[in-house]
C-alpha cells in the first residue's frame, strides 16, 4: 500500500467514525446477541480480504455473509469499491434518475 492509499484510508476511517460511532456499527452489524462472527467478518472487510476468504476464515456460510454484506452496504457502513461498483445505496441511485 502506498502513502496516498494509506492516507485515503485514514481519512475515510476518520469520517466514518464521525458518521457511525462504534456502538451504532455494532447494532447494525450484529442486531442480535451472539454475533461475534458477524463482528469479526465486519472487521475483515478491510479492502484487502476477499469475501470468500472472510467466509472461509470464520467458517461462515457464503450466502449468509453475502446477505450480511448487502445489508451493511445498504446501511452505509461498508462501501464496495471497484470497477462498476457504486458506493451509494441503490435507493439513492434510483431516486436521481
Amino acid at each position: 500500500m502506498d502513502t496516498n492509499e494509506t492516507l485515503l484510508r485514514a481519512i475515510l476511517a476518520t469520517i466514518s467514525r464521525q458518521t457511525f460511532p462504534p456502538s451504532e456499527i455494532v447494532k447494525i452489524v450484529s442486531p442480535v446477541s451472539g454475533g461475534e462472527k458477524q463482528l469479526a467478518a465486519y472487521n475483515l472487510c478491510n479492502g484487502n480480504t476477499p469475501q470468500a476468504e472472510i467466509a472461509k476464515k470464520l467458517n461462515l456460510d457464503k450466502g449468509n455473509l453475502s446477505r450480511s454484506l448487502a445489508r451493511w452496504i445498504e446501511a452505509g457502513i461498508v462501501v464496495r469499491v471497484g470497477h462498476d461498483q457504486h458506493p451509494l445505496p441503490q435507493e439513492y441511485l434510483k431516486s436521481k434518475k
